[in-house]
């Protein structure tokens, strides 16, 4: 029969298992670090894999493809999310999307929090300020529910690294997103631009290294916000390699 399936495009895929973690009927895999359709039977077509892929890399195609199996797919799931199962389906854990709430963690009982930090003074290094997971651009849904009336924070990897009050001064009360331009394939314009186009972004605020290299973020970033059609305030940061913030 001729009805509408799922189709991965496995070069853009990046394996993560947001996809085999939004299915509910267990019908896609990660097998080789690449997300896969098990069989055309298991997919309802309904596409809920669809908007949780952070490539893009799943579309709908209409082909000839098997009646979709609805009694069979309980006991696939049953037996995805059983305890015993290890299957690759569970894809990468540390990319699954999620919203951190600093104020949970900061009224936890003291026995449940983490041992603090100190630098050689002995003094105690700042909490965390990170509002969200993942933070790398690669791996981050468009439509995640945290970009919301955000304030977006898009740095350069390196910046976090080499300014000592990072989390305080950019990251706090911002969603941050990550990237290398020099060590990634590829360019995040699209993927900034459907963040910004789809989401009620508040602000944007860019920080970048001051090597050469780092230009492609920023280019990336001000491209976003322009093809974006839209209209939002953003201020550009410049670091410098022994961690101060430079005039622009």
């Amino acid at each position: 029969m001729i009805r509408k399936v799922i189709k991965i495009n496995e070069e853009k895929c990046v394996g993560c298992g947001l996809c085999a973690n939004a299915c509910h009927e267990g019908a896609i895999a990660i097998i080789d670090k690449k997300a896969k359709l098990l069989r055309d039977d298991y997919c309802d077509g309904l596409g809920n894999c669809l908007p949780v892929c952070p490539t893009n890399a799943i579309t709908f195609e209409e082909r000839e493809a098997a009646q979709y199996n609805k009694e069979i797919a309980p006991k696939r799931v049953a037996a995805k999310e059983s305890p015993d199962s290890h299957s690759q389906e569970c894809g990468c854990a540390g990319s699954q999307a999620k919203a951190i709430s600093r104020s949970s963690i900061l009224s936890a009982p003291k026995a449940a929090k983490s041992a603090p930090s100190y630098d050689n003074s002995g003094a105690a290094s700042s909490d965390s300020q990170l509002r969200q997971w993942p933070v790398q651009i690669k791996l981050l849904p468009v439509n995640a529910p945290y970009f919301e009336n955000a304030n977006l924070l898009i740095a350069a990897d390196c910046t976090a690294y080499a300014y000592g009050d990072f989390h305080n001064k950019f990251i706090k009360n911002r969603i941050t997103v990550i990237g290398c331009p020099k060590l990634d394939e590829g360019d995040y314009t699209e993927k900034l631009t459907a963040i910004i186009r789809e989401n009620n972004i508040k602000s944007v605020t860019i920080v970048r290294m001051e090597v050469p290299c780092c230009g492609g973020i920023e280019k990336a970033a001000v491209s976003a916000l322009k093809e974006s059609g839209k209209f939002i305030p953003w201020q550009i940061f410049t670091i410098s390699s022994d961690g101060r913030i430079l005039e622009n």
